[in-house]
């Protein structure tokens, strides 16, 4: 379903308006999908590293992905941290308390 839209006036630093002219982005559609991926219910964003930044834009630019198709990677991912959080947690009760559960 198409959206009317509104017209505004928006101020971006000068450095902003050149990396989106030199790649050619269209900043209305650029400034409408963040403010989507911000008020989503759905939608995750994650920090990176530069190297990785460019692994994740070199795959999903060659491999015709699109980031639902990490989703089962990332919740495997999650699942890993939460496991390896828990096991940190246990030893730090053991250290600090002597003693298992």
């Amino acid at each position: 379903m198409d959206h009317p839209l509104k017209r505004i006036s928006l101020l971006i630093r000068e450095d902003q308006y050149d990396l989106i002219s030199e790649k050619e982005l269209n900043l209305s559609s650029l400034v409408r999908d963040l403010i989507d991926d911000h008020f989503s219910n759905n939608a995750i964003t994650i920090s990176a590293s530069k190297e990785t930044k460019k692994l994740y834009d070199n795959i999903v630019a060659n491999s015709g992905t699109d980031d639902s198709e990490l989703e089962g990677y990332f919740r495997e991912s999650l699942h890993k941290l939460l496991k390896e959080k828990i096991s940190q947690m246990q030893s730090l009760e053991k250290t600090a308390f002597g003693r298992d559960k």
